[in-house]
Formats: C-alpha cells, structure tokens, sequence
C-alpha cells in the first residue's frame, strides 16, 4: 500500500448549494485525513474552496481518497480535485 506523506491540496468548484462544505470535511474526518489550512469563498454564486490537508492519518491509498472526493463531487455537482503539494507547487511555479 502506497504512505502518504506530507500535505495535500484540495479545490472544490462549482456552482454554490447547500451541504458541500458538510460533505468533503465529513469524508476527510472519516478518514482522518485533518484540515491543516482552509479557504472559500462565494462569487456570483459560485463557490471555492481551497484546503491544504495532512493525510498521513488516513489508511487509504492517495488514488482512493482522490477518486472518492471526486465522486462526492459529482453527487453534489462541483469538481473535487486533489494534488500532493510537491506536484501542486511545481505545476504552478513560475
């Protein structure tokens, strides 16, 4: 089983509704994957949301915990996306 170290991020997009903050933080304190930072904001009804978390605590696979918060965002209609820092920060260097 593939460790995950270090930190991850975490975008959530999409158009704003009920229960989306609920359900990704639910599914990240069920695996004790743990909020290290979080942002979000609202603009013209359209919601996101930014989360640098510590998944170190959590039993799953990196792929598994990205697939299910991709299909919980699809239940809810917005695009759940999640990126190992390192990657992040070499994709959005300049």
């Amino acid at each position: 089983m593939e460790t995950i170290s270090g930190k991850t991020i975490i975008t959530v997009v999409g158009k704003d509704t009920v229960g989306i903050i609920a359900k990704v933080c639910n599914y990240l304190a069920n695996n004790r994957i743990n909020i290290l930072d979080i942002s979000q904001t609202i603009v013209q009804g359209y919601f996101n949301m930014m989360m640098i978390v510590d998944m170190s605590g959590t039993e799953k696979e990196f792929s598994t915990c990205a697939n299910e918060l991709e299909q919980i965002g699809d239940e809810i209609g917005v695009k759940v996306k999640c990126q190992r820092e390192e990657i992040f920060n070499k994709m959005h260097r300049i």
